[in-house]
């Protein structure tokens, strides 16, 4: 708190925007470019900064991998004494819910080891040895404890047409109360964090000469008119406002810049009910009120924690609460400021309390900055309260706001309207999926909401080692990865392939791997003159409802098929289903049948993973062959290159001419058949075009090609014999001494022996 006072005394009011240039019509120049709406660029200052690992600015530098007692990604050894914090704690059994299970400490496990270790990936929390090395190792689309927002990587996002960010300054109190005491910069406080990271903010500005803050639409067209970014900063926090009055705090941050705000974030709140989300905010919100409902279970079957639950008309378990009183008025207050109301993570009945609202003032813009849309969602996550329906999105579009599509899309249902084939789940083609159902089935306008630093794993890629279409499970991942490796379209050529989503600076080769796989993109692309349009019907007066919504069409999407039943289709070895023939050379793998090659170096029923290797030359290419003489590096059974002439060798199918000889046709060497004229250097009668070689085995392995006729001799020469034998000889002239007349120039040795 002492920090917070400290910045807000420094902080000033930022200075009026510039006016709009004037531009003699009616109508404002569009701008160009896509938005991202919701960026969390400071983030390492969220949670006290006891989390991430890597700054927005400066190098970044290799990490220490989580060993404790490591200064970032890990929570406390043992959590199970926040649960305690309740009297009610011990008739909690959390040991059906495997990620509060291991997170606060039952059974003794540690809870930074499981957190995101989702289908597809070890994550990179807790001890992540093989994610240390900046580049190469991290960042990753499953980072979610390493800087994915830094400075160099937002600039090559704009460089690549993002015109607009929203930057939203986060944090949350009880992630950070679960962090090592040591890693913690200060006092666990939401809003001093966000306070840090505003002023992070306002540093930004201040030194860059391609982004800039946006304090009205009017400023925004001015700032990408000029060839910059266009950052509109937000806030997305529990604790919003803290215990402070909130109606000078909503001035006060209004004055410093922000433009945007989360009324509610992951718990319940002063201004009303959060979406039902994660098992961990559930046990959260547990600490905070020591609440067990029974009426309907989201935590288990049987229960939920802490929050006030009950079934809709639907039977779905969802919050009871909506915005209070004091969130009705905050709601308001930022309407009548042009504010941007962000009904992200509002519960279903806050964001009917927050449509009303709007409806009261004329249709007021409302937006979700990040989200998934329910009805293309698998069951698991379509149950989850923080998903979109269909219904929320006719208020976005009946109040003109406009939506976020969230770039984490795990397992996702086909949506046959979209042309775009399903089969690479987790990747950009999942991401299609929802987009096409967005843009054709519920026609809403949208842009980016991809959550960068924002505690979420993004796009899997669809091509390479590391959790490529590994949403569903393994067996179909190695299935629908090798699919991408033979089908269009093919790679792009940069870190997306096989890094994935990994930071801000690959959203653009998302969108463009979208347009490839047939995405009709073109109004994600001008998603910023969207935004704009948006803010501008905020700030200026409206003439009723925006668009009546009318023609919102939820068909096309395929019926679900259960994970269990695909698995069931792929054959097993030692009780594990895999995908047949579908890892290439050094691909990792756990059964033979799982490669081309037929050959994996796994051992024991894949208790040693290994990886793919030859079995025979034919697995290794035109210019390799399959090494399985050497134990060695490479060793047994890895494709190394054909040799060139004259290298050892003890088969033909070693050497790149295909022949192998020597003395006795076994251990040898490499040469290329009939190849070398007379005169040149061999080692054998069958390099030698004139099937003739000087060299001999034993005494002298090196010769050159003789001649065998006088057809391998110029045509004033003849091929010697005796002391001469295979050597041209040239022709003689009158009265030499001749045996035959070939030796002649004359072609005629006279019966005296020399030519005539």
């Amino acid at each position: 708190m002492a920090l917070a006072l400290v910045l807000t005394q420094g902080c000033s009011p930022v200075q009026p925007e510039p006016e709009a240039p004037q531009l003699g019509t009616n109508q404002q120049r569009a701008v160009s470019g896509f938005a991202e709406l919701h960026h969390h660029m400071f983030a390492e200052q969220a949670f006290a900064g006891g989390w991430f690992h890597g700054g927005h600015t400066g190098a970044l530098t290799r990490c220490d991998g989580g060993a404790p007692e490591s200064d970032h990604a890990r929570v406390r050894m043992d959590l199970s004494e926040l649960l305690n914090l309740c009297p009610n704690s011990g008739s909690v059994d959390l040991r059906g819910v495997p990620i509060l299970s291991q997170f606060f400490g039952i059974a003794g496990a540690v809870g930074s080891e499981f957190i995101g270790k989702i289908e597809g990936t070890e994550g990179d929390t807790g001890l992540h040895l093989g994610r240390r090395e900046v580049g190469s190792e991290w960042p990753r689309w499953d980072t979610i404890a390493h800087q994915q927002s830094w400075e160099g990587w937002l600039r090559q996002a704009h460089q690549g047409g993002m015109s607009l960010v929203v930057v939203s300054l986060v944090s949350n109190g009880f992630l950070c109360s679960a962090l090592p005491y040591q890693n913690l910069e200060r006092p666990c406080d939401e809003m001093a964090d966000v306070e840090v990271q505003l002023q992070m903010a306002r540093d930004f500005d201040a030194r860059t000469d391609w982004a800039e803050i946006a304090l009205s639409p009017a400023h925004a067209r001015q700032i990408i008119g000029a060839g910059k970014l266009a950052m509109v900063l937000s806030i997305e926090t529990s604790k919003l406002f803290g215990t402070r009055d909130w109606r000078s705090e909503l001035d006060r941050f209004h004055a410093l810049g922000v433009r945007s705000i989360q009324p509610v974030h992951q718990l319940d709140n002063r201004f009303g009910g959060a979406a039902l989300h994660n098992a961990i905010f559930q046990a959260a919100q547990f600490i905070e009120n020591c609440h067990i409902d029974f009426d309907c279970g989201v935590t288990t079957g049987s229960f939920t924690l802490g929050f006030d639950v009950a079934r809709d008309a639907a039977g779905n378990c969802r919050n009871t609460k909506g915005l209070t009183a004091d969130g009705k008025a905050l709601v308001q207050a930022m309407m009548n400021k042009g504010m941007l109301v962000d009904m992200a993570h509002l519960s279903e009945k806050s964001t009917q309390d927050a449509y009303a609202i709007a409806q009261a003032n004329n249709y007021y813009p409302l937006y979700i900055s990040h989200g998934h849309f329910r009805e293309v969602m698998n069951p698991k996550l379509a149950e989850d309260e923080k998903t979109t329906p269909s219904w929320a999105v006719r208020y976005v579009r009946q109040t003109g706001g406009m939506f976020g599509l969230r770039t984490a899309h795990d397992e996702t249902r086909a949506y046959t309207k979209s042309g775009i084939a399903n089969n690479c789940q987790g990747s950009s083609r999942s991401v299609a999926q929802a987009y096409e159902y967005g843009r054709q089935g519920l026609k809403v306008p949208m842009a980016f909401g991809a959550d960068f630093n924002g505690f979420i794993q993004q796009t899997r890629p669809r091509f390479g080692p590391h959790g490529a279409c590994s949403a569903g499970f393994q067996a179909e991942a190695d299935d629908q990865a090798h699919q991408q490796e033979v089908s269009w379209p093919g790679r792009l050529g940069t870190d997306f392939d096989e890094k994935g989503l990994a930071h801000v600076g690959l959203l653009p080769d998302l969108l463009r791997d979208l347009g490839r796989l047939g995405a009709n993109t073109a109004g994600l692309s001008g998603s910023s003159e969207t935004f704009l349009l948006m803010w501008e019907r905020a700030s200026g007066p409206r003439a009723g409802m925006a668009d009546p919504a009318s023609d919102i069409d939820t068909t096309g999407i395929a019926p679900y098929e259960d994970k269990s039943v695909r698995e069931a289709r792929y054959p097993t070895v030692c009780g594990m289903a895999y995908a047949p023939d579908s890892k290439t050379l050094n691909e990792g793998c756990r059964f033979d049948a799982e490669c081309i090659s037929d050959q994996c170096t796994s051992v024991l029923c894949s208790t040693f993973d290994g990886r793919c290797v030859c079995n025979d030359d034919g697995d290794c290419g035109a210019t390799s062959y399959c090494q399985n003489e050497i134990p060695a590096n490479p060793g047994d059974n890895d494709c190394v290159a054909k040799k060139g002439n004259w290298a050892s060798c003890s088969r033909d199918g070693q050497c790149l001419s295909g022949a192998c000889g020597g003395c006795a046709d076994a251990v040898g060497w490499c040469f290329t058949p009939r190849s070398k004229a007379y005169g040149q250097t061999c080692k054998s009668d069958k390099e030698c075009t004139t099937d003739r070689c000087s060299a001999d085995c034993y005494i002298n392995p090196t010769g050159s090609c003789l001649c065998d006729s006088d057809s391998h001799c110029a045509s004033n020469q003849y091929c010697g014999w005796g002391t001469n034998s295979g050597k041209c000889q040239n022709k003689k002239s009158r009265g030499a001494v001749c045996g035959s007349d070939r030796e002649c120039i004359s072609n005629n040795c006279r019966w005296s022996f020399t030519c005539a």
